[in-house]
């Protein structure tokens, strides 16, 4: 399966960055296209290293809950979060930011295992990849929109 690698460059602090990729009601902002609110775990505000979230969204027309664990945080360097319950066979996010003159550079790494055995190989190559592609980007964008207004 694959490892999908996404950077951005955003004009803005790496403090400002880090925060806003680890705030509860900025996440909701960034992903409003699918719906997804925090319905269990930590709700609102910034998430910490122990903090699990659960997450209800609309994917392919389908309500979905997920549960998160943020399983790492090296302030305002990086943070990892892993599924523990969801969708997914497994995924790992890791959220990764790196201060450069006049902004900082966010990067984002999405390891993760479609469920379904070989069903959901096929269904990855067909669309499940570029889906989340898009869904992974275009949440970034959102964020940099927000860090450098």
């Amino acid at each position: 399966m694959p490892v999908i690698e996404h950077q951005l460059w955003i004009k803005a602090p790496i403090e400002v960055c880090f925060d806003l990729a680890r705030h509860v009601d900025i996440h909701v902002q960034t992903v409003s296209k699918t719906k997804e609110r925090a319905v269990g775990g930590v709700t609102e505000g910034l998430l910490e290293a122990g903090d699990t979230v659960t997450w209800e969204a609309v994917h392919f027309g389908i309500r979905q809950r997920l549960t998160a664990q943020i399983t790492e945080m090296q302030k305002p360097y990086r943070f990892v979060d892993i599924m523990v319950k969801g969708a997914f066979r497994s995924f790992t996010h890791v959220h990764e930011f790196r201060e450069e003159t006049g902004g900082t550079v966010m990067i984002d790494r999405f390891d993760y295992r479609a469920p379904f055995g070989l069903l959901g190989v096929i269904a990855d190559k067909w669309f499940l990849e570029n889906y989340m592609r898009q869904f992974i980007a275009s949440k970034a964008i959102e964020l940099k929109k927000i860090a450098e207004a």
